[in-house]
């Protein structure tokens, strides 16, 4: 196949390296319940307010039911934001020991496949894109365990070559480390690679590990305020990398 229904952005690009949640799938499909929730049941096993001091330190938005674009739960991965709940637990004077047996009781990530609301045909664009001779990787802030049953239930097995997750011990966003790794595995240079993701924290990977070119998606977490300036272009949606 050609690049013919490709975007032109990626006429000089031989690999693409997405993110996932706000990319890929619905951030706050996956998140927003959770954060609810996980407030519910802390709430209930310590009988106390602990709902805003929550919100606060993960950068959760209730009043809009979104996760600030560069706060802990839009870009850290699942182990530092336990430990950022104990902390704000305790910092509302909750004794350490309460704090963690609150958590044992409360802490379970979400479902990875019944809260993953895909954001385009994603098995009919990964096809598109792997047949018109690009390569693909993933780049999440998730862990591995939830992200690879993501993979799944989405249909994309056999079409990601590589994946990098927040508790493989690599690097987080936005370290131009997990690009320049995936890129050095699969043998593509940076600078013909593409970084689509939704949130500043991907964007600025990309730039700082030198990619051909950064694409935002305003699907996710981030602003095209936000964006525009670290973005070579911006799209609407993932699924506008295919254009015809």
């Amino acid at each position: 196949m050609t690049r013919d229904r490709l975007h032109p952005v990626l006429a000089s690009i031989d690999l693409v390296v997405l993110d996932k949640d706000g990319t890929l799938i619905e951030f706050d499909a996956m998140w927003a319940g959770w954060m609810e929730a996980l407030a519910d049941c802390l709430e209930a096993a310590l009988d106390r307010p602990v709902r805003d001091r929550l919100y606060g330190v993960l950068g959760f938005d209730s009043a809009r039911g979104r996760a600030a674009s560069h706060g802990p739960l839009a870009t850290m991965p699942m182990a530092v934001l336990r430990r950022s709940t104990f902390d704000a637990l305790t910092a509302v004077g909750v004794a350490p020991e309460s704090a963690t047996h609150a958590l044992e009781r409360c802490w379970a990530p979400p479902d990875p496949v019944a809260l993953a609301h895909p954001l385009a045909d994603l098995p009919a664009l990964f096809g598109t894109l792997r047949a018109a001779g690009l390569r693909l990787a993933v780049a999440t802030s998730d862990d591995r365990a939830p992200t690879e049953r993501t993979l799944t239930a989405l249909g994309l097995d056999g079409l990601v070559e590589d994946v990098v997750c927040a508790d493989d011990g690599s690097a987080v966003k936005p370290s131009p480390a997990i690009v320049e790794g995936i890129c050095g595995r699969l043998g593509v240079p940076p600078g013909r690679t593409a970084m689509v993701g939704d949130a500043p924290a991907d964007l600025e990977m990309g730039r700082a590990a030198g990619v051909g070119v950064c694409i935002g998606v305003l699907s996710g977490t981030g602003s095209r305020s936000e964006l525009e300036p670290l973005a070579d272009v911006l799209l609407a949606s993932v699924g506008d990398l295919i254009v015809g």
